[in-house]
């Protein structure tokens, strides 16, 4: 399946942090910018920090498997290698996790790797893998 890129534009309280975060701790190549956004290639999609100062983070929290997960929140489904080197990167880098990297729903439907994170703005983000990637809408 061959999916279109998205475009998800998104608030950020400093640009330098932003660039920092996405460009060097997540290994995200940057595209165009100007002095109130930042283009990112977030694995083939298109990710926009914009910035506004006091806009960012999550609103909520919801309990799933046994976690608080921030609302909202946005990320990648990786394949299990490329989830995994995330995750090794972003421990190099001195990320706190919100949720540290971990199986949930193990051993039902859906299982899968995650771990959740903020940026330097608070925004949360989540990355997963699944082993069986028809586990992906699996209910």
């Amino acid at each position: 399946m061959t999916l279109p890129p998205f475009h998800l534009a998104f608030p950020v309280d400093d640009l330098a942090a932003a660039r920092a975060f996405y460009g060097e701790a997540m290994g995200c190549a940057e595209g165009r910018s100007s002095a109130e956004w930042i283009d990112f290639d977030f694995h083939g999609h298109q990710i926009v920090a914009h910035l506004a100062p006091g806009q960012a983070g999550d609103r909520a929290n919801t309990h799933v498997d046994g976690h608080g997960v921030p609302v909202p929140h946005f990320g990648l489904v990786l394949s299990m290698d490329k989830w995994q080197a995330l995750s090794e990167r972003l421990r190099a880098a001195g990320t706190a996790f919100v949720i540290e990297p971990t199986i949930r729903f193990k051993g039902q439907p859906g299982e899968q790797a995650t771990m959740f994170l903020r940026d330097p703005s608070g925004n949360a983000l989540e990355f997963k893998a699944f082993a069986d990637m028809g586990q992906l809408f699996a209910s």
